[in-house]
């Protein structure tokens, strides 16, 4: 059966998500373990950590989101599995939402109290405010589990293969409704509005003073920038499907798209990384560097792969001139 033109352009990006954001993660992962280890970690960098975990706890959940994609939004893969990629997919999206939060607070309070803040900078700080970002993301989505298996009277089960955490009946909507609603104020739009505010005065603390530089301030307005556009582009639609589905007491049909939205966060995030971090910024180029060297000595072994041929021709012939001229 052949998919809709809906499911094969979500396939496609599902892949080139998971193709781009899983190594930019997994170099970050690596730049931010070795932070980390060191003596007294800055807080925004245990919170930085987390915030990798979360993007690849979400990436590595990808390819049951792209095998759904596959069959044309069908789950074929069981009811059990359903309900722990969709708890783990969606608790990855919302831990993302406070953790970026944080790291906003962190970087407003480096620059608007840089004596108090190098104070009180303590990884145990970093490691709190994670593990509450974690908690209220997966405490929340449970209601994904709790769903699974409430008792309905519907048939809509008896699909063959069924879909994965969105055909509900009207009791499951009792439930899920009211429960999205909530998770749209709580896990989005609070640390929104406490991520813009934290920007907005970051940002305009470092363009008013002369003595930084151009570079720290171009860094500074990139990572607002890409920190709101996560928020507006990534996590704004789904969570708008929220408010919309409360009120026409339904589950939207356009999910899909915005859930796909939401995955991209995984790909914006290492921008993140390389804006906040000098570890990330050197790890990067080092292995930019890397590709440059392995690209060079591949390109330079195909040309004299190509002029080999050429070469041996002309030492052929060079050797039958000698062969004929030793004739005469």
């Amino acid at each position: 059966m052949a998919l809709h033109p809906r499911s094969v352009g979500i396939l496609f990006i599902y892949i080139i998500s998971f193709l781009i954001g899983l190594p930019a993660n997994l170099l970050a992962l690596r730049a931010f373990v070795g932070r980390v280890r060191q003596s007294q970690p800055a807080p925004i960098h245990i919170l930085l950590l987390s915030l990798t975990l979360a993007d690849l706890l979400l990436l590595l959940l990808v390819p049951f989101k792209i095998v759904e994609a596959a069959y044309d939004f069908r789950w074929p893969l069981g009811e059990v599995v359903c309900a722990l990629t969709a708890y783990g997919f969606y608790s990855g999206i919302y831990c993302s939402t406070w953790l970026l939060a944080g790291i906003s607070i962190e970087r407003y309070r480096s620059v608007a109290f840089p004596v108090q803040y190098k104070l009180f900078r303590r990884p145990l700080y970093g490691v709190i405010a994670a593990l509450v970002s974690w908690i209220l993301s997966f405490g929340h989505c449970s209601i994904v589990i709790i769903v699974q298996y409430l008792p309905t009277n519907n048939v809509s089960h008896a699909k063959d293969p069924p879909v994965c955490y969105d055909d509900f009946t009207d009791e499951q909507l009792r439930v899920v409704l009211p429960v999205r609603l909530e998770l749209c104020l709580v896990l989005f739009f609070i640390p929104m509005a406490v991520t813009i505010f934290c920007y907005w005065r970051f940002v305009s603390i470092m363009l008013s003073r002369p003595h930084v530089g151009t570079q720290k301030r171009w860094r500074a307005v990139a990572l607002a920038a890409v920190t709101l556009f996560n928020f507006l582009v990534c996590f704004g639609p789904y969570n708008v499907s929220h408010v919309v589905g409360y009120f026409q007491r339904r589950s939207q049909s356009w999910r899909a798209c915005a859930v796909l939205l939401s995955a991209l966060n995984a790909c914006i995030d290492p921008l993140i990384f390389y804006f906040s971090s000098s570890a990330v910024r050197k790890a990067f180029h080092r292995e930019l560097q890397r590709l440059r060297d392995w690209w060079a000595s591949l390109s330079g072994w195909c040309r004299s792969r190509a002029g080999e041929p050429a070469a041996d021709r002309g030492k052929g012939s060079f050797g039958m001139a000698n062969v004929r001229s030793t004739k005469e």
